[in-house]
C-alpha cells in the first residue's frame, strides 16, 4: 500500500491572526510579525496517527522536514522521501509533490491546508489518484476535506482496508483573499477530485443562504438587540447570518471577521486572537456566532479568531448561536461542529446547544466536538 503524505506547513497560520488566509508571501510576513505560529503538522499527525495499525504494510512518500517527513518519523513511520526541501518550503511545492506522488503510483494522497493546497492538488492529481484533505487552513470551502484531522486519517484507514474502494467526486472550491478581507465573498469552482466515499466523515461544500430568509435574519438581529447586556463584551462573528445583528445596532460590520461591541458601540474591529483576549481581560464578555451553511461548523472554520482560549475565558454559557431554519435544515440531520483544534474544549460543547432561528424563536440543535 502507498500513500503520499503533504502537509503545507503554513496553511492556517492566518486565521488566530485575523488575516483569511496565507495566500502570498506578504501576507504570510504579516501573519509572522503578529506572532502566527505553524499549526498544520500538528493537524497532519492527528490524521496519519490513525494509520498506525497497518505501518508495517505501508509505504509512505513524502517531502522533507514540515512537508511530511517529521510528522511522519515522530510517529514512528519510515517515509521516502522524495524530494529534499529544506527547512523553508514553500506552498508552491504542494503542486510539485503531488505529481512526483502519481508517477511513483500512489494509492491515496493525504494532504494537510485549506483551499488554496486543494486547488494545487487538484491542479497536479485531477481525479488520477483519491485525495484526502485534512483541514488545516482558514478557508475551507471545499467538500475534499474531512470533518476534523483524525477523521482524515479514519478515511485513509478504512479506504486502505476496503476491498470495495468507493470514491465520489468532490468539489474543490477556493475565494479571492484579498477580496475576502474587504468583506466580499467571491467564491469559484476550479474542479473535481476523488475522495473516498465516507458521507459520515467528509465535510459538504459550504453553501449560501438565500434571499428568503431575511426576515428571519431580522428577527435574528431583534432579538440579539433587545437582550443586549450594559457592560459586557460581544465578540460578534463573521457570516452574513450575523451582519443584520451590526445592521440594527447601525454599527459597520466586518462581514469576514470577528467585531467586538459593548453598550452597543463598537469597541474594535476584525479583530485577532490576541486582540480579543488583551480587550476583553477579565470582564464578562459574549460570543455570538452562526452556522457554515451546508457544514455545520460554529467554530473551527473562519473564525479561528475565536480560539480555544477565547472560548475557554468566555464560557460556553455565553456562546450564544444564530441560524435560520432553512440553513438547519440543510445539514439534514447532521450534528453542529466544533473544530477548534483542542480536544477538551472541543468535547465541551458534546450534547445539545440552543440556536436562535428568529424573532424568540429557539431550537435545541446536537453538537459534536470533533
Amino acid at each position: 500500500m502507498k500513500l503520499g503524505f503533504i502537509v503545507n506547513p503554513i496553511a492556517g497560520m492566518g486565521g488566530r491572526v485575523g488575516l483569511k488566509g496565507t495566500d502570498g508571501q506578504d501576507i504570510l510576513d504579516k501573519a509572522r510579525s503578529l506572532g502566527a505560529i505553524p499549526e498544520s503538522a500538528n493537524k497532519a499527525k492527528k490524521a496519519l496517527e490513525c494509520l498506525l495499525p497497518i505501518k508495517d504494510d505501508l509505504t509512505i512518500y513524502t517531502y522533507s522536514g514540515d512537508m511530511g517527513e517529521r510528522g511522519a518519523r515522530e510517529l514512528g513511520f519510515t517515509p521516502e522521501v522524495i524530494k529534499n526541501v529544506g527547512e523553508d518550503s514553500k506552498p508552491e511545492n504542494t503542486e510539485e509533490a503531488a505529481k512526483k506522488m502519481i508517477e511513483i503510483g500512489v494509492d491515496l494522497i493525504l494532504f494537510a491546508g485549506g483551499d488554496g493546497t486543494a486547488r494545487n492538488i487538484f491542479n497536479a492529481v485531477g481525479t488520477k489518484v483519491p485525495v484526502i484533505g485534512i483541514p488545516a487552513g482558514v478557508k475551507i470551502h471545499s467538500g475534499v476535506y474531512a470533518n476534523h484531522p483524525k477523521a482524515a486519517g479514519e478515511i485513509a484507514l478504512n479506504y486502505f482496508k476496503s476491498d470495495d474502494k468507493k470514491t465520489k467526486e468532490a468539489e474543490v472550491m477556493d475565494i479571492d483573499e484579498e477580496a475576502f478581507r474587504e468583506g466580499q465573498v467571491t467564491a469559484q469552482l476550479y474542479g473535481y477530485v476523488k475522495v473516498p466515499f465516507e458521507e459520515d466523515l467528509i465535510q459538504n461544500t459550504k453553501s449560501t443562504a438565500p434571499a428568503t430568509e431575511e426576515i428571519l435574519l431580522e428577527g435574528i438581529a431583534n432579538t440579539i438587540d433587545r437582550d443586549m447586556e450594559e457592560d459586557v463584551y460581544y465578540l460578534i462573528g463573521s457570516g452574513t447570518s450575523v451582519r443584520p445583528i451590526m445592521e440594527k445596532l447601525d454599527l459597520p460590520n466586518t462581514l469576514l471577521g470577528i467585531d467586538i461591541v459593548k453598550n452597543k458601540e463598537l469597541i474594535a474591529t476584525d479583530v485577532n486572537e490576541k486582540e480579543i483576549l488583551e480587550i476583553i481581560g477579565d470582564k464578562k464578555a459574549k460570543i455570538i456566532v452562526t452556522v457554515i451553511g451546508g457544514q455545520g461548523y460554529i467554530f473551527g472554520r473562519g473564525n479561528q479568531q475565536l480560539s480555544a482560549e477565547v472560548i475557554k475565558k468566555v464560557g460556553k454559557e455565553n456562546i450564544r448561536v444564530v441560524a435560520t431554519k432553512n440553513k438547519l435544515q440543510a445539514l439534514e440531520g447532521r450534528p453542529l461542529l466544533v473544530d477548534t483544534g483542542n480536544e477538551e474544549v472541543n468535547k465541551m460543547f458534546n450534547g445539545y446547544i440552543r440556536v436562535l432561528m428568529g424573532y424568540d424563536y429557539e431550537t435545541a440543535e446536537k453538537v459534536k466536538g470533533l
